[in-house]
Parts: C-alpha cells; sequence; structure tokens
C-alpha cells in the first residue's frame, strides 16, 4: 500500500527525531545568530555539513574541555576542515566535551562542548539554510537539561586521539 500525499517522503533523521530539533533565530546588533539542538547525531551531521557554506579558506578554534588545551590556526582550507571534522564525526557526537569553532570575517560556526550548535553570521542567509536542512525555527528552545561541569566530563581516550590526528593535520598550534 502507497501513501501519497503533498509532503516530501521523510528521511531516517525525522523519523527518529527527539522532537527538539529547531534552531532560534534572532539579530543581535549588527549580526545575526541562531542556536540549534537536536540529538547529538544529528548536530554534529549538521555542523559539518553547514561548513561547506562557508569561504575557501577559515580560521579554527579548538579547546578539549576535558585538558584545558586550546589550539588556533588561520587561513586553513575549508576541506581539510571538513575532513577532519568528518573524522571526528563519531567520537564528538559520543563523548562531547570539546568546545571547536570554525569561523570567516563574516560568518562563524560553533559545536559546544554539550553537543549544541551556534552559528552567527553578519547575513540572515543561515535562517534560509536551516530550513533547507529540514529544521524548524521556534521562539525558543529547551536546552540540553545534563550540562556538565569541565572537571565532570569522563575521560574519552578515543576522542582525545582523534583530536589529537586532527590538530596535527590542520596544523594547529597553541595560542
Amino acid at each position: 500500500m502507497f501513501f501519497r500525499g503533498k509532503s516530501p517522503e521523510g528521511s531516517v533523521w525525522r523519523r527518529f527525531r527527539s522532537g527538539l530539533d529547531g534552531f532560534t533565530f534572532v539579530k543581535e546588533g549588527d549580526h545575526y545568530a541562531a542556536h540549534v539542538v537536536a540529538n547529538a547525531e544529528r548536530v554534529v551531521d549538521l555542523f559539518h555539513s553547514l561548513l561547506e557554506h562557508l569561504p575557501p579558506a577559515v580560521s579554527v578554534a579548538v579547546e578539549d574541555v576535558r585538558t584545558g588545551e586550546k589550539w588556533e590556526g588561520r587561513d586553513i582550507a575549508l576541506p581539510d576542515v571538513r575532513d577532519a571534522v568528518a573524522r571526528m564525526k563519531v567520537p564528538l557526537r559520543t563523548y562531547g566535551g570539546v568546545e571547536l569553532t570554525v569561523f570567516s570575517p563574516e560568518d562563524q560556526l560553533a559545536l559546544n562542548p554539550h553537543i549544541e550548535l551556534f552559528v552567527y553570521a553578519r547575513t540572515d542567509q543561515w535562517l534560509y539554510i536551516l530550513q533547507g536542512k529540514g529544521l524548524q525555527e521556534q521562539r525558543s528552545l529547551r536546552t540540553r537539561s545534563w550540562k556538565l561541569r569541565r572537571d565532570e566530563f569522563p575521560a574519552a581516550p578515543e576522542l582525545s586521539e582523534a583530536l589529537r590526528v586532527a590538530i596535527d593535520r590542520l596544523g594547529l598550534a597553541r595560542p
């Protein structure tokens, strides 16, 4: 039996989402800010896919909240950054505890340690990009009910190794 309707067939993530998938979008002074909340897998996948909308060379800042170590780099090729994020997707969404920010003079994408996504930009283009990814704009969102302090994140050797490899590949240095 086939069901037909006006709406296109939903993807797997829509069928199994938590019900919290959405974003807020506000103008704050001279920039726009979006806060995306969804399950960990969806957020990390979105972070990776949204990177393709940044310019060919970007800056990267990383903080491992478990150790307090920070790294940064400027003018890094976007394909290299996307590759590094792709290789870290599974440990990132499994363990959290890493703040990963990729930015240009116009846009900034940030994945926080609690696996929430923030977008800051000078234009409202991200509203349409996020809607195109199947997210619903909402007035407010319930954020994660669990928020760990820096010292509460459990050890994550798999993530630490993936992070070390990414930092080496991207040539990031301590500030």
